[in-house]
C-alpha cells in the first residue's frame, strides 16, 4: 500500500532505534561484518521466503522461524523493485486518473515491501546483532532513495493531482476525501512541487539524514551494552530482595556469575537509584545512564545531532517552512508548534512550583538525618523514596508482591472483555521469533478479530523500553476482511524457572499502556490500509494508550489480578487507600523531566541553521527555563532517541498533548459512575478506537466527549491548580 511505503521510513526508524540488552566487553562495529547485499542461487530461496505472502492460520502469519536475516537485505531490494513496478504501471497509466485508478491502485501496492519491511523492522528492534546493524546502515539510504523517488515522481504525482482537483465530480464520500486529501498533501510535503533541482538537493539531505539517524541509534546501543555497573555483595545496602535477585539475574546474563549488575537502562537504573543507600554507586549509575551518547570518541551522538539539525532545518526551508517544527506539526492536531508550546507553557509553572517543594521536603528529610549534602540528581528519587513513606506511610516495596507481570496481563485481558467483548486464547500453532514470544488469538463472539504477540524479557540484541508493533493492519479494501496482527514488547528480567516475574507500579501501567496500543489496532474497523488502527497523527496516536493505563486503577482489576504472588491475596484496602491518597505525589519531578525533554526537543527544531554545540544548548536553555538542578530531562539530548532516531521529531510533546484528551476522556467515565460503563465505552469504540484516520481526530474527540478538550481535568491529575480557561 503505497501511504504504508510513504510513512514507512519514519515507521522503520523507530523500530530501528537501538537495542539495548546488556552487555560487557567490546561491541563489533557495523562497518566490520560483511552482509550479503546481492542475491545468489544459493540464497535464492531464503529470499522468496522473506516476499512471499504469509500463509497458515488466521488470514496467514509472518514466518519467523524460516526467515534468514542474513539475507534480508538481498529481500528488501527485490521488493522494492517489486513496489517501484507497481508504482511505474499506476504513472504510466494512459486513463484518466480517478480514486480507483489511482488512489486505490497505490493503497493495492507494495505488498511484498510492506511484508518485508515488517520483518525488517521486527529484526532490527529484537534480533540486533552485528550484521542486522550493518544491514541497517546498508538500507537505510536505499530506503531513503526509493521513498524520495515515489514522492518526486512527476507523472505519478500529477494523477494524484488530477484526483484531488476531481473529488467533487467524482462524489467520493468523506472516507475517500480525506483518503486523497492526506495522499497529495503527503506528496506536496516531500517534495513534489519542487524542481529538479532542489528535488536532487532533498534526497541527498534525505539519504544523508537516514544514515546519521540509523547511527545515532546505534552509538546509544553501544552506550546501553557496554556501561553496565558490576557489584560485589557489599554494594547491595539498602537494596529489596526481589532487586538484588533481578540484578544476580542481569550479573550472570553478562557473564558475571557470583555478582550483581545494574544495566544501563531505565528499567534497572530507576529501581537502583530509588533504594540504594551507596550514594557514590548511585551517582555512578546515575552518570552511566544520563552520559549515553556523550561519552567522546567514536559513539558520541554530538557531532551527529548537530548536523541531524541543520539538514532538517536546510530540508524545511526548501519545502517553504519557517523550520522543522513548523513542517512537522502541519499534520498532527496542534497544528503549530507555538500551539503546542502554549499548552507545555501553560503547565511548566505549576510543575516547577511543585517540584521546588519536593526538593524542599527531600533537602529537610536528609538534613534530618545529618547527611550533610546537597539534594543531587542522583539524589531525588532515593529521598523521594523517603519522603512517600515519611508523608503518606507508603512504601511501594510493599505493593511490588502484589504486581505479577502474568496476572496483570489476565487482567489487561479481563478490562479488554469488559469493554470490548474481546476473548483472548493462546495459541501454540503459529511460529514465533524468539522462544520467549507466545501468542494469544483475538476473538469477538464468533469473529476472529486477530492476533497478539507477546514478548516480555530483556535479552542482548534487543532495543531497550516497550513498545508496540503492528505486523498487519486492519482493513477491508476490495471486499477482503483482514485480521490484525499486532504485538507487545517489554525488557523484564527473565526470571528463574518457577519463579513469579514481580514488576513495579510504573512498569504496570507501562504494560497497560502499551496493550492501549494494541487494542487500538485490534479494535480498528475501517475500509482502507492506510487508515487503519493506529495511523493517526503522532500527538492522537498515544491518547488510546494512555487512556488504558486506568483500567489498571479499577477495583475490578486490582481486587482480582493485584494479588500476592505467594498468598493469593490481593492489595489490602489500607495499602491500596495509601496509594490512592498518594496518586499525585512527586508530579512536580515526572511532570518537569518530561517537558524539559518536550521543551528542548522544539526549541532545538526551531533553533534555525546555524550549528550549535548540543550539550551548550541543553544547558544554557534548561537554564533559561528556570529548570531545577536536582533534575534532568527524562531523555538527555545525546540519546534522545525518539527525536534523533525515531518519529518524533519536533514531536516529544505529544504525550502531554495526548494527555490532556486522556483526562478528559476519564473524567468522562468518571462522570458516567464506572470505567465499565457500557453506553460510555460504546462510544469511545464508535468515535475513537474503530475509526482509525477516517476522521479528524478534534472531531472524533469532540463526538466522544460533546465538547472540545479541556486542560482542567489534567491539572487536576496531576496535582496542580486548574487555570480559569478562556
Amino acid at each position: 500500500m503505497i501511504k504504508t511505503i510513504l510513512l514507512s521510513s519514519a515507521a522503520l526508524s523507530v523500530a530501528l532505534l537501538s537495542a539495548c540488552s546488556p552487555k560487557s566487553g567490546k561491541t563489533e562495529t557495523p562497518a566490520t561484518v560483511e552482509t550479503q547485499s546481492a542475491p545468489s542461487s544459493v540464497n535464492q530461496a531464503a529470499i522468496n521466503v522473506i516476499n512471499a505472502e504469509w500463509t497458515g492460520p488466521y488470514g496467514g502469519v509472518p514466518p519467523w522461524d524460516a526467515i534468514d536475516p542474513k539475507v534480508l537485505n538481498a529481500a528488501l531490494d527485490q521488493a522494492m523493485v517489486a513496489a517501484q513496478a507497481d508504482i511505474d504501471q499506476i504513472a504510466d497509466m494512459k486513463a484518466m486518473p480517478t480514486f480507483d485508478t489511482v488512489i486505490l491502485a497505490m493503497e493495492r501496492s507494495g505488498a511484498v515491501l510492506d511484508r518485508a519491511s515488517t520483518l525488517y523492522g521486527v529484526h532490527a528492534s529484537n534480533l540486533s546483532t552485528p550484521v542486522m546493524q550493518a544491514i541497517q546502515s546498508e538500507m537505510s539510504p536505499k530506503f531513503s532513495a526509493f521513498y524520495d523517488g515515489i514522492t518526486q515522481n512527476d507523472k505519478l504525482f500529477s494523477k494524484i493531482k488530477a484526483v484531488h482537483e476531481n473529488m467533487d465530480a467524482e462524489g467520493l464520500n468523506a472516507v475517500q476525501r480525506r483518503l486523497v486529501e492526506d495522499q497529495y498533501r503527503s506528496f506536496v510535503r516531500q517534495g513534489a512541487n519542487l524542481s529538479d533541482g532542489d528535488k536532487e538537493i532533498l534526497s541527498t539531505i534525505n539519504s544523508r539524514l537516514a544514515g546519521l539517524s540509523t547511527k545515532f541509534g546505534q552509538n546509544v546501543q553501544n552506550d546501553e551494552e557496554n556501561y553496565p555497573t558490576i557489584m560485589n555483595k557489599t554494594d547491595l545496602a539498602g537494596l529489596p530482595d526481589w532487586l538484588v535477585s533481578s540484578m544476580a539475574n542481569a550479573a550472570k546474563g553478562l557473564g558475571e556469575d557470583g555478582k550483581w549488575a545494574v544495566t544501563n537502562t531505565r528499567s534497572s537504573m530507576d529501581p537502583f537509584l530509588t533504594y540504594s543507600t551507596n550514594r557514590a554507586l548511585r551517582e555512578t549509575v546515575w552518570n552511566k545512564y544520563y552520559g549515553r551518547g556523550d561519552n567522546g570518541g567514536e559513539f558520541d551522538n554530538n557531532a551527529i545531532i548537530t548536523e541531524i539539525l541543520q539538514l532538517r532545518y536546510q530540508r524545511a526551508q526548501l519545502l517553504g517552512y519557517e523550520s522543522h517544527a513548523h513542517w512537522a506539526l502541519e499534520t498532527r492536531m496542534a497544528k503549530t508548534p507555538q500551539n503546542a508550546i502554549d499548552l507545555m507553557e501553560a503547565v511548566w509553572p505549576a510543575a516547577i512550583a511543585r517540584a521546588t517543594e519536593e526538593v524542599a521536603d527531600m533537602q529537610a528529610v536528609a538534613n534530618s538525618e545529618g547527611a550533610d549534602i546537597d539534594i543531587a540528581p542522583w539524589d531525588y528519587r532515593f529521598y523521594a523514596e523517603k519522603v512517600r513513606k515519611e508523608k503518606y506511610d507508603l512504601d511501594f516495596n510493599l505493593v511490588k508482591p502484589y504486581l505479577q507481570m502474568e496476572k496483570l496481563r489476565e487482567g489487561m485481558f479481563y478490562a479488554a472483555k469488559r469493554l470490548y467483548n474481546f476473548d483472548f486464547e493462546q495459541v501454540t500453532d503459529v511460529p514465533v521469533f524468539h522462544e520467549d514470544v507466545r501468542v494469544w488469538k483475538v476473538t469477538n463472539g464468533n469473529d476472529l478479530v486477530g492476533l497478539w504477540y507477546f514478548d516480555p524479557y530483556a535479552r542482548k540484541g534487543k532495543r531497550s523500553g516497550a513498545w508496540m508493533n503492528a505486523y498487519r493492519n486492519q482493513h477491508r479494501m476490495d471486499n477482503q476482511d483482514i485480521k490484525v496482527i499486532v504485538s507487545n514488547n517489554s525488557n523484564f528480567v527473565k526470571p528463574a524457572p518457577g519463579e513469579p516475574v514481580l514488576i513495579s507500579w510504573d512498569d504496570a501501567s507501562t504494560m497497560f499502556h502499551e496493550f492501549g496500543h494494541a487494542l487500538h489496532g485490534l479494535n480498528s474497523n475501517v475500509t482502507y490500509p492506510s487508515q487503519s488502527g493506529t495511523s493517526v497523527a503522532r500527538d492522537y496516536v498515544e491518547f488510546p494508550s494512555q487512556l488504558n493505563e486506568h483500567w489498571l486503577e479499577t477495583p475490578e482489576v486490582l481486587n482480582t489480578y493485584a494479588v500476592h504472588y505467594e498468598t493469593g491475596k490481593p492489595i489490602p484496602a489500607d495499602l491500596l487507600a495509601k496509594m490512592r491518597k498518594a496518586a499525585t505525589f512527586n508530579q512536580g519531578f515526572s511532570t518537569v523531566e518530561y517537558l524539559g525533554s518536550a521543551l528542548i526537543d522544539m526549541k532545538l527544531h526551531m533553533a534555525g541553521g546555524d550549528p550549535i554545540d548540543p550539550d551548550a544548548f541543553e544547558r544554557d536553555t534548561l537554564a533559561e527555563l528556570g529548570m531545577p538542578p536536582q533534575i534532568v530531562m527524562r531523555h538527555r539530548t545525546p540519546h534522545f532517541g525518539h527525536v534523533f532516531s525515531g518519529g518524533y521529531s519536533a514531536g516529544y510533546y505529544s504525550y502531554m498533548w495526548s494527555d490532556t484528551l486522556t483526562a478528559d476522556a476519564a473524567e468522562a467515565f468518571e462522570e458516567a459512575g464506572s470505567f465499565y460503563d457500557q453506553a460510555t465505552a460504546k462510544s469511545l469504540y464508535d468515535n475513537i478506537m474503530s475509526v482509525g484516520d477516517t476522521v479528524d481526530p478534534a472531531d472524533g474527540f469532540r463526538a466522544f466527549r460533546g465538547r472540545d478538550v479541556s486542560i482542567a481535568p489534567l491539572m487536576r491529575k496531576r496535582g496542580f491548580p486548574v487555570p480559569e480557561e478562556k
